[in-house]
């Protein structure tokens, strides 16, 4: 058998709060650069069905901060969708690795793609190698965020082919079911750990280390700060973006009068349907969440928390968090400690 390790999820960490001299969060910036953009927050919209189509990159590029247009969809639906994007800076979208890919890139570019995300569940791969010496062959000043991997292993391979952002972790998002399915996967918290350190090593070499985003699993801003702290340079998000207002799709009434919106796995059956009419390997599910208005609402109300989470480690920037960060292994009753518990021992709901 081969060796086992054990790995660790956000629920096992906590971080050391530590003093701070910070009198106001507006001391705190939380710009991070990416390609030509500064973005204000370390905040990516995921290329998913129900979360990012051109209305959610244009709210978001007036926040600073970047979307991606998923890629299921015809080529010639992508790119329409592609043109709607109002800044030229902030044009992104997916693609494939098989089947029509070059087409669909060669249509995106001409429309004034910037950053292409090579889009597939196994980013470390034979096929991601090929897509992105395609990419650099063909078009070289294209950003190329690249993934998902899992592992130091896979960030160093990815890294070194020429990936210039990598997306980490492998079966954690809230409507992926590949580790049911397959019975694969790494925690988001892990795979940031030791890609971090994969990453320093690089750059102490000063050889090509590219950037960390955290993909999958993150349920609230407590876990974005966590991931910074792990080494994480950006954070993206799909389930908690879903069901805003510019997020694709209708809004629906539920029998007990809230408004909700659908929110599909990108491998759910569902979504596999309403992309290519059929479906194959299902690796995820769909489920409706409740609306929850702007997305500027909602991102506002993440970076407030994250802000204030920077303000416990008495940090001024994403850079000095990363440096002054503790992170501690909490026990089963430390996390049961850390929740809302109040009504736990025979107080009311």
């Amino acid at each position: 058998m081969a060796e086992m390790k054990e790995v660790k999820g956000f629920d096992d960490f906590l971080l050391v709060p530590q003093y701070s001299d910070i009198r106001s969060r507006s001391e705190i910036d939380t710009s991070v650069s990416l390609g030509g953009l500064t973005l204000k927050t370390p905040i990516i919209a995921s290329p998913m069905s129900t979360v990012t189509e051109a209305y959610m990159i244009n709210a978001l590029s007036n926040l600073e901060t970047l979307g991606i247009i998923h890629r299921y969809n015809t080529v010639s639906f992508q790119r329409k969708l592609l043109s709607f994007v109002q800044n030229e800076s902030y044009k992104s979208a997916a693609v494939g690795v098989s089947g029509d890919y070059k087409e669909r890139l060669a249509d995106l570019v001409g429309e004034g793609l910037k950053f292409v995300c090579i889009d597939i569940a196994h980013g470390d791969h034979i096929l991601m190698k090929d897509a992105i010496a395609h990419i650099k062959e063909k078009y070289p000043g294209l950003y190329i965020i690249a993934g998902n991997v899992a592992t130091a292993d896979g960030y160093k391979r990815l890294s070194e082919w020429g990936a210039d952002a990598i997306r980490l972790s492998v079966g954690s998002g809230s409507i992926c079911t590949t580790r049911i399915q397959t019975g694969h996967g790494i925690p988001t918290m892990q795979a940031i750990i030791d890609a971090s350190k994969a990453q320093k090593e690089y750059q102490d070499k000063d050889l090509h280390a590219a950037k960390i985003i955290a993909d999958g699993g993150i349920k609230n801003s407590g876990d974005i700060v966590k991931c910074l702290a792990a080494g994480a340079d950006l954070v993206m998000l799909g389930s908690m973006l879903s069901g805003t207002k510019e997020s694709p799709g209708k809004v629906i009434i539920m029998p007990d009068g809230l408004k909700s919106k659908r929110y599909n796995g990108m491998a759910s059956k569902a979504a596999q349907k309403n992309w290519k009419g059929s479906y194959s390997s299902i690796e995820g599910v769909s489920s409706v969440v409740p609306y929850k208005g702007t997305v500027a609402k909602v991102i506002r109300e993440i970076m407030s928390n994250v802000r204030s989470g920077m303000s416990y480690s008495g940090a001024r920037s994403l850079k000095e968090f990363k440096e002054k960060a503790q992170l501690v292994l909490q026990t089963p009753a430390s996390s049961v400690e850390s929740g809302p518990h109040i009504y736990r021992n025979g107080g009311r709901s």
